[in-house]
């Protein structure tokens, strides 16, 4: 199997047909426990000297399947903003960086290489939300970061009907991070919802290449529109990390934010759509629109949001993989009533 094609890899990674009788679709282990053949093995087992399962939180074949298969899409489990801002904030106690990019809601880039390069210098661990980019877009771990993280529920699931999360390093960082914190405070996935992980990642890169597309062409729209101040969106010319994006990443994804000037004009935004639906999440297969200052981040105070540069007039789209024209007819009619 070319391990440069996307598209292969999200279709058959993380399949074993000889290990599950010929299915072609892992089957859901729903088993919590699993009985060993003989006193030593079972040891062997448990202690993880040899491959095999024990208890289902700590590993179960569905899971396991999902965990090869997002391993696989990062390019991991071998050896393998202003960044200089990282460097400022290192404290004497400071153990981790935190990468979110691009960020939400106002598409941010963070050079995940340089600020891995810092972290390294000084014994910091990196860990990058790749949520919103997806491994279609972006592998960070393959760009230095020590841990990739991902809400599943978003794009990877991709059909607003399941809720996970997941986890992405090296396999020495896996087995620390299985054996501390999995083992003692849970936080594991079902094998039904990882299955529909696997699910969704098959056709992952068909959608985001939609999305990626779709997002694009709607961030130009509202860029050119009198009613619409601001956008963010990284693969527009004037977005002011745009060739750091370029340099890391496939394609921009499928999320875009833009000024509507008020809190009113965007209430009448959200409320004016028909096709795009009115919703806190992302990454779905449908269009969702949201007023981030009183969904999203209304738990914020107003100087809160302001200083974080979002303003009473933020909307946040992620854009689905609906008809191009559909949806610009829609948000075109949507802004004409503001």
């Amino acid at each position: 199997m070319n391990d440069e094609s996307f598209f292969t890899l999200a279709v058959h990674a993380g399949e074993d047909r000889q290990r599950h009788h010929g299915a072609l679709s892992v089957p859901i282990y729903t088993a919590s426990v699993y009985a060993f053949s003989d006193a030593e093995s079972g040891a062997a087992i448990h202690n993880e000297f040899i491959p095999g399962y024990y208890y289902s939180r700590l590993g179960n074949p569905t899971t396991d399947a999902l965990e090869q298969t997002i391993a696989k899409l990062e390019g991991t489990f071998v050896n393998a903003g202003d960044a200089e801002n990282y460097r400022d904030a290192i404290r004497p106690n400071t153990r981790l960086f935190w990468i979110e990019t691009p960020s939400n809601p106002l598409l941010q880039i963070t050079d995940i290489r340089a600020v891995a390069e810092i972290a390294k210098a000084n014994g910091i661990v990196t860990v990058a939300d790749n949520t919103f980019a997806t491994p279609f877009n972006q592998q960070p771990v393959r760009l230095g970061a020590d841990i990739a993280v991902h809400s599943g529920t978003k794009y990877l699931g991709g059909h607003s009907d399941l809720t996970a999360g997941l986890l992405v390093a090296g396999s020495e960082m896996v087995k620390h991070i299985r054996q501390k914190a999995i083992k003692l405070f849970g936080g594991t996935i079902s094998p039904q919802v990882a299955w529909l992980v696997m699910r969704g990642i098959k056709t992952l890169g068909l959608r985001m290449e939609r999305h990626n597309a779709n997002a694009s062409a709607i961030a130009n729209m509202l860029a050119a529109h009198p009613k619409v101040g601001k956008v963010y969106y990284p693969g527009l010319d004037g977005h002011e990390n745009r060739t750091v994006a370029q340099s890391q990443m496939r394609g921009f994804s499928g999320i875009a934010s833009f000024d509507l000037g008020s809190a009113e004009a965007g209430k009448a935004f959200v409320n004016g759509v028909q096709l795009c639906t009115l919703a806190s999440s992302l990454g779905g297969v449908e269009t969702l629109v949201q007023h981030a200052a009183t969904m999203t981040h209304a738990t914020l105070s107003p100087e809160h949001r302001q200083r974080a540069g979002i303003t009473d007039g933020l909307i946040r789209i992620s854009v689905g993989i609906e008809d191009l024209d559909d949806l610009k007819a829609d948000i075109d009619q949507a802004l004409s009533n503001i």
